[in-house]
């Protein structure tokens, strides 16, 4: 390892090094990658950001008036402890919880993406750290892909692997001619991926297959998820309409005798059922081309041509994972399968549907055989459970029954919210309800290095190490490298890291050593990629020793097989590699899903319109995307992040005709509004977004005008104060936040000040970093 470059690391975004001169970070990109990730350049200004949380604080009204239900959480003075007194007071608290109420009390929430390092992942480290202490109620599924990770194994079984077990881009590359790509191919989610990317390839596999004159068809009501070339065209939609069009397209090809009839009645269950359904037989409206027209907004006259087209290419189906982020979010995935099904190309080379191209950048890219280093979490004992994105339902209605998967639970009663990694005031929807719902439990606890909106609405809030001041082992399981990442610099103030937070604290609840087992972070390690090591033998690695592959820097991995066909297997021979679904095949009905009687969730898929959307006094649809210049809302004080705004807020994209009709221009603070609130906003107009729709990010740290009021609106830009917190349907109740009606006016009055990366009251104090010896 060359010193003078900088110490190795790793980040969601990509692999790096770094190096701490007089306070000054230097972050330059890993040698092996030839694309790196222009959000490397959100580092070195935030590690040393104000908004860092430098020492254990508390709440001062949980402080001085106990544990309790807290309004005043997000509005409130915090006051320093030394963290002897800290650890004291969370073990006092966490022992009052489990003695009164027990282990299902307390809500482990940590939603991951706080680390590439696989030992210092947080979920890893309060999931093991509180499975040494009894167990906790935990969530299940994601916000990526929560309607997606249920409906799928229904469809598919629960061993295919829908979300990245894909076709390789190498293969569309080679064999694709048409692409018809619902939500887009959008290039800036393929920069981050979990555990990282050492090389980024996402991004030149796809402009790789634009100059092989692959005609691409993006269906998004956004020109700029398409990826420029000669061949792609632009199909404007109307936002959460996909379903209607899929549909449509599949009417053509069945009345137009160019479906594939063999493929439908020996390699899938349940066509007759959706045949009839599309034709108009059960319910008396064919779902034809000028039934989805009215639907959809695309023409007629289109949707046949491209149906045509389809048949007569080697014809991909893709839809983004942004499509399941909506009510009756099932149905995109389901419907493009069933499409490319009627097709008759799945399983073969360059044809068939893939789910997530352009969501992120490990998808269609080969996955490593065998296990990657991870810390062992252990057993939950505790049964309870949530789904993910229903984390404000539980709160606000403990004991109140939900529907999940076929079954019916009930949410826990939530004491004690135990949150490491991750920001739910970003990720989750209508922040004024989740303020409410925040507002419930006895205490909440957040690990965190910075000031975020999560953290100024806790009780107790522990001051964590970024990935820069700890070491690590960076691994992804499609990522061929692993990387020893270094610690570049030594905490500020009175930070520590998570595992020696928890590790005091678990000495302090007599389970020290299930907790440590004996071993420091250095002996973890070395442990973890020992046991690794061992396993990844088997695959036929010749992997070196800790000690060599640390001194290194990184070891290259052998990496899988880059012609990946998905259920090609299946296909060539159903008979003996059949899918693990009742009927061994691919289920376009599903009887199992008929039977739970879901009126949000039928069993084939279907048209279902939405239960809520633009109306007179909200006639816009806003669509929430992943921002370009931030991951999530992680590094959003970072320069790469503050560039991209407009005057310091989060830029809303418009059509020029929507902002004329309004009085709005460009650059100017807007206020946006919706039933569940609103935020300020910079206006940015372009024709690439079509008329009656707008676009926000995610990713903006939540400012609210008034702290005190919990409607009151962020001057930040955060979107989710605008979106609906409901279930995608009873059958996966999956996160329904890439849509809303909206109103967009200009903003009238003095434009406000924000405050999003400024610590709260009583946390002021700053520390410089030190670089500790190799």
């Amino acid at each position: 390892m060359n010193a003078n470059a900088g110490r190795p690391s790793s980040s969601h975004w990509g692999a790096f090094r770094a190096q701490l001169d007089d306070d000054a970070l230097t972050v330059t990109p890993h040698e092996l990658d030839a694309h790196p990730s222009p959000l490397l350049g959100n580092m070195s200004e935030a590690h040393d950001h104000p908004a860092r949380v430098l020492h254990p604080m508390v709440r001062r009204g949980w402080l001085e008036g106990g544990p309790g239900a807290g309004s005043a959480r997000g509005n409130d003075e915090f006051v320093r402890v030394d963290w002897p007194d800290l650890t004291a007071i969370l073990a006092t608290e966490l022992e009052r919880v489990i003695t009164t109420y027990g282990n299902a009390a307390i809500f482990g929430g940590s939603y991951g993406w706080g680390s590439a390092g696989r030992f210092h992942h947080p979920q890893s480290q309060v999931h093991r750290f509180l499975n040494t202490i009894g167990g906790y109620t935990g969530s299940v599924n994601t916000y990526s892909t929560g309607a997606s990770s249920v409906i799928l194994p229904h469809v598919l079984g629960p061993d295919v692997d829908a979300v990245h077990g894909l076709t390789s881009w190498s293969v569309l590359a080679e064999h694709t001619t048409m692409i018809l790509a619902f939500g887009g191919l959008p290039a800036k989610n393929m920069q981050v991926a979990p555990g990282g990317i050492t090389r980024h390839r996402s991004e030149a596999s796809l402009r790789r297959i634009v100059d092989n004159g692959t005609t691409i068809v993006v269906v998004s009501p956004m020109r700029t998820d398409c990826p420029d070339g000669p061949d792609v065209r632009w199909c404007p939609i109307n936002p959460g309409t996909d379903v209607a069009m899929m549909l449509a397209l599949a009417w053509v090809l069945i009345t137009g005798q160019l479906h594939d009839a063999e493929f439908l009645n020996t390699r899938c269950t349940g066509y007759e059922q959706l045949e009839a359904y599309i034709l108009g037989h059960t319910d008396g409206v064919p779902k034809n081309p000028h039934w989805a027209e009215e639907i959809t907004g695309v023409a007629s006259s289109d949707i046949y041509a491209l149906a045509t087209q389809m048949a007569a290419n080697r014809t991909f189906v893709s839809v983004t994972w942004s499509l399941q982020r909506a009510e009756h979010g099932e149905q995109p995935p389901w419907a493009a399968i069933a499409l490319a099904a009627v097709l008759g190309q799945i399983g073969t080379p360059g044809g068939g549907f893939g789910h997530g191209y352009g969501s992120m950048g490990d998808v269609g890219v080969p996955r490593l055989p065998g296990p990657l280093p991870t810390l062992p979490q252990g057993d939950n004992p505790v049964d309870a459970f949530i789904p993910v994105a229903r984390i404000s339902d539980m709160l606000l209605h403990p004991g109140a029954p939900f529907e999940y998967n076929g079954g019916t639970y009930h949410y826990p009663h939530a004491r004690l919210v135990y949150w490491c990694g991750g920001n739910p005031f970003h990720h989750h929807q209508h922040i004024s309800r989740l303020r409410r719902a925040m507002a419930t439990p006895d205490t909440v606890v957040v690990h965190e290095p910075y000031w975020t909106a999560t953290a100024k609405h806790a009780d107790i809030v522990v001051p964590s190490a970024t990935f820069l001041e700890r070491s690590d082992i960076g691994a992804s399981r499609s990522d061929p490298c692993l990387i020893a990442m270094h610690q570049v610099c030594d905490p500020p103030g009175d930070v520590r890291t998570d595992y020696e937070t928890f590790a005091e604290l678990a000495d302090a609840l007599g389970a020290g050593c299930f907790f440590t087992e004996g071993n420091s972070e250095r002996k973890w390690l070395h442990q973890m990629y020992e046991v690794w090591r061992s396993q990844s033998s088997i695959h036929g690695a010749d992997l070196p020793s800790f000690e060599d592959f640390w001194s290194a820097g990184h070891v290259e991995l052998p990496g899988g097989p880059d012609d990946h066909i998905m259920l090609y297997d299946f296909v060539r021979d159903p008979e003996n590699a059949p899918l693990r679904t009742p009927s061994g095949r691919i289920e376009l009905t599903s009887a199992t899903i008929a039977s739970f009687s879901y009126d949000d969730c039928p069993g084939h898929p279907s048209w279902l319109p939405p239960t809520s959307g633009t109306t007179a006094a909200y006639p816009l649809v806003l669509v929430t995307s992943q921002p370009a210049h931030r991951l999530h809302s992680q590094l959003d004080m970072g320069i790469t992040s503050r560039r991209s705004k407009i005057d310091g807020r989060e830029p809303l994209l418009m059509h020029p005709n929507d902002a004329t009709a309004r009085g709005i221009t460009p650059g100017c603070v807007v206020l946006i509004t919706s039933e569940q609130g609103s935020c300020l906003a910079g206006a940015v107009l372009t024709t690439d977004i079509k008329p009656g729709c707008v676009r926000l990010s995610t990713g903006a740290w939540y400012d609210p005008l008034n702290p005190q009021d919990v409607d009151s609106p962020c001057s930040h830009g955060n979107v989710n104060t605008l979106t609906r917190d409901r279930g995608t349907s009873r059958l996966a109740q999956g996160c329904t936040g890439q849509l809303v009606g909206v109103e967009v006016r200009l903003h009238q009055g003095r434009v406000p000040a924000m405050r999003a990366h400024r610590p709260p009251s009583g946390a002021r104090g700053h520390a410089h970093l030190e670089t500790p010896p190799l």
